[in-house]
């Protein structure tokens, strides 16, 4: 396994951080994480002609046939400049059950405006208990004739409130096995019966609660087979979990990168404080926590392109996910206090990131969702 990056990957990752720094400096994200949209339609538009919504989509549907790898790299430079926006839950939770389960008809009906950037996608599968389990999911969807009747809540839906149409997890038949029983489905956000409400979050992250009171949805929009829609919730479930791996994964880098440069200039006791033995013992501590991570990343990222069964790659997914939540956490908490008290507050940088990390533990899976992935994977 040879992780050095090609020069096409170089060039998409400079491409990426060149892009993000201009574009969006952080004075930027403090005005779009205050914003009801929560993203600017320009730097979106931008960003689908330098073509990332299609970059691992087949060039039939408007991609560009890149990798996993090439994705998370430009995941890894989003979560590094904190840009806002729904990229994630379109691209990596939407795109890739639609390229996977959907009919041919519904591939390019969904697919390239996906790609070209012209459409919003969102995945509402969170309920009540938060569970990340199939267990978790209660919402009902019965058929009636030619359609599904839909009620119940969904909560921590990102950016629904701008969304274009959604994926809905819904439980159509009861059974021993919660995982037998789910069907997801393709909602139009603005069908009769759907109410939306942004929630208050401490990020700024545009996560919001949607209402379902009797929503009809024609049995065409079925993503996958009735009753069987487990195996695509799984799949979100791994490509979510890596790609917000390599987004913290960016993010940490940043973080790390801005106390090292910081050690190096704030004077105490008359010398910088990188020059005290207890800072630079731990600053090369979280180094080797970032770089572990890393690896992680780029190895089941490398799995998944070299189109290895993706069973070999979910452990190293769920590993990476676990430790990004751990090493994001700490990192932030630990270089703040390196910043000092100011360092726990939004008038430094550093404030923005530790709060991505309490938005960030939850999507893609939470840790011991994760721990218990690589522990079936042993038994």
């Amino acid at each position: 396994m040879d992780f050095s990056l090609s020069s096409d990957q170089e060039l998409i990752r400079s491409t990426a951080r060149k892009f993000i720094e201009n574009e969006c400096p952080r004075e930027i994200v403090r005005e779009l994480n205050r914003s009801e949209k929560g993203y600017d339609p320009e730097i979106w538009r931008k960003m689908a002609e330098l073509g990332w919504m299609g970059l691992a989509l087949p060039e039939e549907y408007g991609g560009v046939e890149g990798g996993m790898i090439d994705l998370a790299l430009v995941m890894e430079e989003m979560g590094r400049g904190l840009l806002p926006g729904p990229f994630f839950p379109t691209v990596a939770a939407c795109s890739f059950p639609i390229l996977a389960f959907g009919t041919a008809e519904q591939k390019e009906r969904y697919l390239p405006p996906i790609a070209g950037g012209e459409a919003l996608w969102s995945l509402a599968v969170t309920e009540e208990s938060g569970s990340n389990e199939a267990s978790g999911i209660r919402m009902q969807a019965k058929a009636e004739g030619d359609v599904y009747i839909l009620d119940g809540i969904k909560l921590f839906v990102p950016y629904a409130n701008m969304a274009d149409s959604l994926l809905v997890a819904a439980r159509t038949s009861e059974g021993l096995n919660p995982r037998e029983g789910i069907t997801v489905f393709v909602v139009d956000p603005r069908s009769p019966g759907i109410e939306i409400d942004l929630l208050l979050t401490t990020a700024g992250d545009k996560q919001c609660e949607i209402r379902f009171s009797r929503v009809s949805v024609p049995k065409a929009n079925l993503l996958g087979e009735a009753d069987r829609g487990w195996p695509v919730l799984e799949l979100i479930q791994q490509r979510t979990a890596l790609l917000k791996s390599a987004e913290m994964l960016g993010g940490v880098q940043a973080v790390l990168e801005m106390t090292t440069e910081y050690s190096k200039q704030r004077i105490q006791f008359g010398a910088a404080i990188g020059s005290f033995q207890a800072v630079q013992h731990n600053l090369v501590d979280l180094f080797n926590e970032v770089q572990g991570l890393r690896y992680l990343v780029y190895e089941a990222a490398w799995r998944i392109d070299a189109g290895l069964s993706e069973l070999s790659a979910f452990p190293l997914i769920s590993m990476a996910k676990a430790k990004a939540n751990q090493v994001y956490q700490r990192t932030c908490v630990d270089c703040m206090k390196l910043h000092g008290a100011i360092g726990f507050t939004e008038e430094l940088d550093i404030g923005l990131y530790h709060l991505r990390t309490r938005a960030n533990l939850a999507l893609g899976g939470d840790t011991r969702f994760h721990l218990d992935r690589i522990a079936e994977s042993w038994s």
